[in-house]
């Protein structure tokens, strides 16, 4: 459970609220470890900072085969960023590790503000959380390149996130003629050979051949997110109804990417079992 102490009236209702697992405290540090349980059973720890200066959240963690998972929300662009660091099957000519980014437009009510992230805390790190809402899988569909010299366009973010990448930074081709519409210059993109339209494209997990192209398939998980911010009543003295930010709710969200390569050396996870 998670509670608010911000705009607090004085009434006993709010005091058992803040002695719930996490709080909202004004003045503290930005990070936080949450322990979190991986759909494989295993127990990771998730790290949310905010940074009310940029207006952005970020949260980390790694999975169980050791792939760090990182997911940057910009609030002032409305970009979202996840970036996977993979790493790399030596003994089949890959390197150390493979560098994923994929780059979207942020959804209305999918994470709380950066300012409320910066005052959440809790009061019992040991505890295993698991989120409230398991929220749908979302497929999305890759199909342009972004260049990474240009894509502080999109996001001042991007730069530092995906700087090890920079060959395999995708987006959608909606997003792309969203933010063309708002004046972003076009030679950021490159359209990718199409995911639909060609088919003697192969899936990557029925292409043989480690060095023909074929379509690769990606798919991670935010096991425990903050999505909302819950808010309570409350009467004053003379009865007069209010309402205060009390706590917040979790989530769960799995993403389903589909984007070409052109080798399937480049997508080894995705094969046939």
């Amino acid at each position: 459970m998670f509670a608010s102490c911000m705009s607090a009236p004085s009434v006993h209702t709010l005091t058992r609220l803040c002695a719930l697992v996490l709080v909202l405290a004004v003045g503290l540090g930005s990070e936080l470890r949450v322990r979190v349980r991986l759909s494989d059973g295993l127990v990771t720890e998730e790290v949310l900072e905010a940074d009310n200066e940029r207006d952005s959240i970020s949260l980390e963690f790694k999975q169980g085969d050791g792939t760090l998972i990182t997911f940057v929300v910009d609030f002032k662009q409305n970009v979202k960023i996840f970036r996977a660091l993979i790493l790399g099957e030596l003994e089949r000519g890959q390197n150390q590790y493979q560098a994923l980014c994929f780059i979207s437009r942020l959804n209305r009510n999918e994470i709380i503000p950066s300012e409320s992230m910066a005052r959440l805390r809790q009061k019992n790190p040991q505890a295993i959380r698991m989120a409230e809402e398991r929220r749908g899988l979302e497929q999305l569909t890759m199909s342009v390149a972004v260049n990474l010299s240009r894509a502080w366009q999109l996001s001042s973010h991007i730069r530092n996130m995906c700087s090890e990448a920079r060959e395999a930074i995708y987006t959608r081709e909606a997003d792309v003629k969203h933010w063309l519409d708002k004046g972003v210059d076009g030679s950021i993109f490159e359209v990718l050979p199409q995911t639909t339209e060609v088919p003697s494209f192969q899936a990557c997990h029925t292409t043989k051949d480690l060095w023909q192209p074929c379509l690769c398939t990606y798919s991670l998980r935010l096991e425990w997110y903050p999505c909302l911010l819950k808010y309570c009543r409350s009467r004053d003295t003379v009865g007069k109804g209010s309402t205060y930010k009390c706590g917040i709710k979790s989530c769960s969200k799995g993403y389903h990417f589909t984007y070409y390569v052109p080798q399937k050396q480049l997508c080894l996870w995705d094969e046939e079992t």
